[in-house]
């Protein structure tokens, strides 16, 4: 089994020293979703929303997340992204938005950590919005579904 690589020997909390890694294109794609009643994702999809558009702000928000990665999570470095994409859809068949982020640097390390905060504050922002309509909404399924770059490769989850 790995090691956590953010702790020291003593236990201590440790910001990754990245220093004597090779700078690579790095790419993250995670995905989520927000599960809400039909009724409430109808209203999203027909733009009839009183707060706006839904899925434009949501968006907005995702990648304004990506971009303060480093300010939200402890020990992340903070890292200048060169493309940032979130996309959220609504999924009729499963009465939910979906989310997909797309992040991108050139950089000694990954961008996981500022895709998966792109999905997540995307999909709060949906949950935000949207409470009114209906509290008992769902965020969920958020996971990371493809990295490429640096040392460890490509990853695809199953």
């Amino acid at each position: 089994m790995a090691d956590f690589t953010h702790f020291d020997r003593e236990g201590n909390a440790v910001m990754v020293d990245v220093s004597e890694k090779a700078v690579t294109e790095r790419v993250a794609v995670p995905r989520g979703r927000v599960f809400m009643k039909p009724a409430a994702l109808a209203t999203i999809a027909n733009g009839g929303h009183k707060k706006g558009d839904v899925l434009s702000v949501a968006q907005l928000a995702g990648i304004m997340a990506a971009k303060r990665t480093g300010e939200l999570i402890p020990l992340c470095h903070p890292l200048p992204l060169d493309k940032v994409t979130v996309s959220l859809s609504c999924n009729a068949a499963d009465s939910a938005v979906d989310i997909e982020a797309t992040v991108k640097v050139t950089a000694r390390t990954g961008v996981e950590m500022e895709a998966m905060t792109a999905v997540s504050v995307a999909a709060l922002t949906v949950y935000d919005m949207c409470k009114a309509v209906d509290r008992g909404m769902r965020i969920g399924d958020i996971r990371l579904v493809r990295k490429s770059g640096g040392k460890s490769g490509t990853f695809e989850a199953d």
